[in-house]
């Protein structure tokens, strides 16, 4: 069959995948079928859990065109393997694929339908997503601009008999399948239905938890998928809402909706609450968007969703007014529909999520391969020494295969799933939701947290400090605020008053706190326009301010010349015409308003300082503008800019609604600042010392100045007093020349770089703007690692730069953490290892973990909880692999006698010790602070494998003594029910019991050996638990975990009540023999032993010689920290026994510190100037590096 290249679907998007093409062979099928026959089905479950070898048995290769199957796999770390049929549509006419329509008549039209011509398209469906053959392209693509099928977010709740197959299908299921089969067939009924109640409970509680979350995500999605609108078609008509495509006009209602679709707004204003998408419960002002005119550039362009974000109302999002002028109706164009909008996407994700990638999960598979291969060992030696002894086939089998089932141990998944359930319920407790369980072990490993500035780590309320005028070029002294009776008429209050976003919702202003900061301080009042009083007027203005009247001059004695000029004063107000709002990409908003009375109107203008003082006439610009900010800056405030414009009479109401905005915001006349005071939380020093005492980076990204985000950072304790911060400034390629960096000091430049080569991995901090990051992430691809190694502040950073930062920092390997409001850092806070949100609303679903605690103290509470639920996890399975082991150990012994453990022994083994210590040793809490170690991220590590492995060896050896030991006793005999090893009293209440048994002719359970193994195995298991519940520096220490304390002490009580006081009830329950009270001593000496040195070599010598000297070694610290009181000599020799060479880091930002510390170029000084390489194409630049650094003339 012919073949053909890889072909890539959604290309350079988070879901790229590379697609295959197949076809369907008889000949194979039939072979296949015949293989699931001969295998019991078995085949056929072994290709339902790998489709890719399913797709490649049953089919041939062919090109994509002509698929039946397509195999796609992603090209993500993953791999993941799905595979999809293709289907065919029939369209009857016209080539939907035609670019240029054509037009044809109606007559041909019918002509084709009648002779049955129907083009044949075909798609398949992945996701809930269409894929369609594009000829124009020869290959699938999602083309929603042709099909848009329903306008609905479809989430299926599977019915309990679909969800019930799914999950018996599972491959851990099907494992315990087998072993209970093979346990019936071995006649240990009771164990095989103990295990088979437990499935049942296990499969009944994850189908009740998978139902419940379709049955929550389906009730949250359609609760406003279905709704009436209305549509402007022929005429005005109502629609259900499902029947919208895009290109529909609807109309928006004046009392608000839930909007079912994605939709631009093409003719009035709406008042948005975006905390669905955001988490952002503050309103936002939605504009429709501008006509196209001559110049205008943003008319002209193409719609774009991210660029016209601010003219698009979202799905899902609730639009709680709407503002029109003149009878004029509020009108929005359907531009997405269905799982293509913002929620759509939004909901797939959550239905659809990646997997997660950790090492400790990786591990665990490669941990549970290597279990199998000492299965393998057993079942080999379990064949061959029955071969040896003549035992019938049957029993061969059997007992050969009872080996695999005991190595793998069935009840590992609960296990370790117990452990993050209870870290949930903890963090529950203390405010922090979370949707992501997973994530929580993750955050155990985060060793950087980045935070937000505003609302994160200071106040969110912003308080006025003064505001300083301008007038005539220059500066007035900083006033307190603007609530004077002078001030009243200014234009610099009048922009105070008019710019911004607020709006009167159920009869309170509400708004962008810092725009309602600002109103306030001036004391003004806002009017908005009822809807009875807007059909009215022909021009109503919709929102309108004035002054109170105490803030207006005293009316003096009235005579009849002033009498117009007081109602003039009275009626002292500004309507505001027309709102652009403010955008994150412009740093600006502006109005346009009219006072009233007068004919023409004015632009006031507010935003970043930097970009209104770009916009200003240069003369009205102060000359000591940028040492005036510097200085503010410097101490930590936040400035606001305001500027104003008269604008041209010929500007009358209809031309302002159609004008370009760049037009609007050019020549303005600089008014003043405004300056605002962001203090710090009370929390926020105190977390970040935490932080950094643990050795965890904090990094601030903030979309605020870059001096006041450094003076934040200072006075937070992110950047030490004695730490120097180096900027840089960088700029794109221009006129002809390469991009370049340039490096200045935040504080003093006359400090040279003398002290920065002192200790170069904790002595300077880099510093960025938005500009300067997307600048060097384009052009200066290899220094941006080398850069966000020690970058500390991100300033002025749009939501896309913030998750792009995440994405560099773990490219060098990093474990990241994020931490924000909830407000343009969703994008980050998925993207991150674990994301927090301190926004109040549960809509955050961007962000893993949720905080109703409305500062960072969640932070540390996060990791601490991520720690203990790491350790809770390696403890449990370690505890598990031994189990397993130690069982394995004790059937080999006993296999080589030809005996086993018997029914009751397994079932008291597992469900008595093994359940109830492993759901209570992950029972202890977090330990109560952050320390500078961090665990382990994966199982195959130097710590976790020395203790495992040596473990193992001591309960092997001291079974292998007990098991000789007792065979060399001077009692000893091959047991019978007539034996008579103990005192004749006591065999006079056994015998009878004893006498009736006949279980010895089948399974050859009871025997000394048996016995004696099995008093020494289930003791070690209680041994084992202990040691491994570590408790300090993660945990609490395990004797306040009091449910695991009370089960072991049971136990240990239980065991040595029926060992030293033998009950024939219980004896013959759990199949036991009576052994001499001097073989018992023994047997309690043979315990204490093997107690004292599990103890000693996983405290002693693991935790306290091997880990401080060895493995101790690569630590987590950002910035290379040094760890005084080890003994150097003592780590070298121990290394050198433990054949640990010195090697490179494995972590990527380990490996750079250690590069940059032996760079005499590293740190750049201030003096010199990094410029972009442009290498001739196949001549690659010296030494890797794409960039020069050369010193200012």
């Amino acid at each position: 069959m012919e073949k053909e290249e890889l072909k890539i679907v959604n290309k350079d998007e988070e879901d790229e995948m590379e697609l295959q093409g197949y076809r369907v062979c008889r000949w194979r099928v039939a072979v296949v079928s015949l293989g699931v026959l001969c295998t019991g089905g078995f085949l056929l479950l072994l290709l339902y859990w790998m489709p890719e070898w399913c797709v490649k048995a049953t089919c041939t290769r062919t090109t994509v065109r002509e698929a039946e199957v397509v195999l796609l796999q992603s090209t993500d770390d993953f791999k993941r393997w799905f595979l999809a049929k293709v289907r065919v549509m029939l369209a009857p006419g016209r080539n939907p694929f035609d670019t240029q329509i054509k037009k044809v008549s109606a007559l041909v039209i019918f002509a084709n339908i009648l002779i049955s011509f129907s083009l044949q398209i075909r798609y398949f469906t992945l996701h809930s997503t269409k894929y369609y053959w594009n000829d124009e392209v020869h290959n699938f693509e999602v083309l929603t601009r042709l099909f848009f099928g329903v306008n609905e977010i479809a989430v299926k709740v599977p019915s309990v008999f679909k969800l019930l197959i799914k999950e018996v299908l599972n491959p851990f299921y099907i494992f315990q399948l087998f072993s209970v089969i093979l346990w019936s067939a071995d006649e240990y009924y009771y164990y095989a239905a103990a295990i088979v109640f437990m499935s049942v409970i296990s499969i009944a509680t994850s189908l009740y938890t998978i139902k419940k979350q379709y049955v929550t995500l389906h009730d949250m999605v359609s609760a406003h998928s279905i709704v009436r609108v209305s549509v402007c078609r022929a005429n005005i008509e109502e629609a259900l809402s499902t029947d919208l495509v895009p290109g529909d006009v609807m109309v928006i209602p004046s009392n608000g909706t839930i909007m079912p679709c994605d939709a631009v707004l093409i003719s009035g204003t709406c008042i948005v609450n975006e905390s669905m998408l955001t988490g952002e419960s503050v309103p936002v002002t939605k504009t429709n968007l501008p006509n196209p005119g001559e110049g205008d550039k943003e008319g002209d362009a193409a719609y774009s969703m991210e660029e016209h974000k601010r003219h698009t109302l979202f799905c899902g999002t609730h639009v709680i007014q709407t503002r029109f002028y003149s009878g004029e109706l509020v009108k929005a164009v359907v531009v997405r529909t269905g799982f293509s909008t913002a929620k759509g996407q939004l909901v797939r994700s959550i239905l659809y999520p990646k997997p997660t990638d950790f090492k400790l999960y990786r591990d665990a598979y490669l941990f549970l391969l290597c279990l199998v291969a000492i299965a393998g060992i057993g079942f080999v030696y379990s064949i061959v020494l029955s071969i040896m002894n003549n035992v019938p086939a049957k029993t061969i089998i059997i007992e050969s295969l009872d080996i695999i089932t005991i190595t793998v141990p069935p009840a590992l998944p609960a296990a370790m799933t117990a452990g993050i359930v209870y870290a949930q319920r903890r963090l529950k407790r203390i405010g922090i939701f979370c949707i992501s369980p997973q994530r929580i072990n993750i955050c155990g490993q985060l060793n950087l947290v980045c935070f937000d500035k505003t609302g994160t780590l200071t106040e969110d309320g912003l308080d006025l400090w003064g505001v300083q005028r301008v007038e005539k070029g220059t500066f007035h002294l900083s006033e307190e605020n603007a609530y004077k009776d002078t001030l009243v008429k200014s234009q610099f209050v009048a922009c105070m008053a008019t710019c911004h976003s607020l709006t009167n919702i159920d009869g309170k202003l509400s708004g962008d706190p810092l725009d309602l900061k600002m109103f306030e301080a001036t004391g003004w009042i806002l009017e908005e326009a009822t809807e009875e009083e807007t059909s009215l007027h022909n021009r109503i203005m919709p929102t309108v301010v004035r002054p109170p009247k105490q803030l207006m001059p005293p009316e003096p004695v009235m005579s009849p010349e002033q009498d117009m000029e007081l109602y003039d004063l009275s009626a002292y107000e500004i309507g505001i015409v027309r709102q652009f709002p403010f955008s994150s990409a412009l740093q600006r908003m502006c109005v346009v308003a009219r006072l009233l009375g007068e004919k023409r109107m004015d632009a006031y203008l507010k935003g970043a300082p930097e970009v209104v003082a770009s916009l200003c006439k240069k003369d009205t610009v102060p000359e000591d503008f940028a040492e005036v900010l510097e200085d503010y800056t410097k101490q930590g405030f936040r400035v606001i800019a305001l500027a104003h414009r008269r604008l041209e009479s010929k500007l009358t109401w209809h031309k302002v609604q159609n004008v370009n905005r760049d037009q609007m915001e050019a020549n303005m006349e600089f008014l003043g600042l405004i300056i605002m005071q962001n203090k710090l939380k009370a929390e926020t020093s105190g977390v970040l010392q935490d932080l950094r005492r643990a050795h965890i980076r904090t990094v601030m990204v903030t979309g605020d100045n870059m001096l006041t985000a450094i003076s934040v950072a200072r006075d937070c304790g992110m950047i030490p007093p004695q730490d120097q911060v180096i900027i840089a400034d960088a700029l794109p390629p221009k006129d002809g020349q390469a991009a370049k960096i340039t490096w200045r000091y935040a504080d003093n430049p006359t400090s040279h770089c003398v002290r920065l080569y002192l200790d170069p991995q904790d002595q300077y901090h880099f510093a960025m703007s938005g500009k300067s990051f997307a600048v060097i992430t384009e052009h200066f691809q290899d220094l941006l690692q080398k850069l966000v190694l020690h970058g500390t502040v991100f300033a002025r950073m749009a939501p896309d730069q913030k998750t792009e930062l995440i994405e560099a920092l773990q490219s060098v390997d990093y474990f990241v953490g994020m931490c924000g409001d909830g407000a343009n850092d969703c994008g980050a806070l998925k993207r991150a290892h674990g994301g927090i949100s301190l926004s109040e609303l549960e809509a955050s679903v961007a962000s893993p973990f949720t905080s109703r605690t409305p500062n960072i103290s969640c932070v540390p509470s996060l990791i601490r909880e991520g720690r203990a639920a790491l350790i809770t996890s390696f403890c449990v399975f370690k505890f598990m692999a031994l189990y397993s082991i130690i069982q394995y150990i004790s059937v080999t012994l006993l296999y080589s006698i030809l005996s086993n453990l018997g029914d009751f022994q397994f079932l008291f083994i597992d469900i008595a010790i093994i359940l109830l210590v492993v759901f209570t040793m992950s029972l202890n809490p977090a330990w109560k602070e952050l320390v500078s170690r961090r665990p382990p991220s994966g199982l195959i590590s130097g710590p976790l494998l020395f203790s495992v492995l040596t473990q193992i060896l001591i309960c092997l050896g001291f079974q292998t003594i007990a098991f000789l030991w007792v065979r060399h006793q001077a009692w000893y005999h091959i047991w019978t029910p007539q034996s008579d090893a103990c005192n004749s009293s006591l065999r006079a209440n056994l015998g009878p019991e004893h006498n009736s048994s006949e279980e010895r002719d089948d399974h050859n359970i009871k025997n000394y050996e048996n016995t004696s193994l099995f008093y020494v195995s289930s003791f070690q298991y209680l041994i084992v638990a202990i040691v491994f519940s570590k408790g300090k520096p993660f945990r609490q220490p395990s004797y306040k975990n009091w449910p695991f304390v009370v089960s072991c002490i049971g136990l240990y009580i239980f065991m040595f009540f029926i060992m030293f006081y033998p009950v024939s009830a219980i004896d013959e329950f759990l199949e036991i023999v009576c052994v001499p009270f001097e073989w018992r001593i023994t047997l309690f000496f043979i315990i204490i032993v093997n107690a004292a040195v599990s103890v000693l070599v996983e405290t002693l010598v693991l935790d306290v010689v091997l880990w401080k000297l060895v493995f101790s070694r690569d630590k987590q610290g950002g910035y290379g920290t040094t760890h005084g009181g080890i003994d150097l000599w003592g780590a070298k020799c121990l290394s050198w026994l433990c054949c640990r060479r010195r090697k490179v880091p494995k972590a990527r930002y380990m490996h750079l510190a250690q590069e940059l510390s032996v760079d005499p170029d590293w740190p750049p000084k201030p003096t010199t100037t990094t410029e972009a390489k442009h290498p001739l194409p196949g001549n690659p630049p010296e030494n890797g590096s794409s960039y020069q650094i050369m010193a200012d003339s």
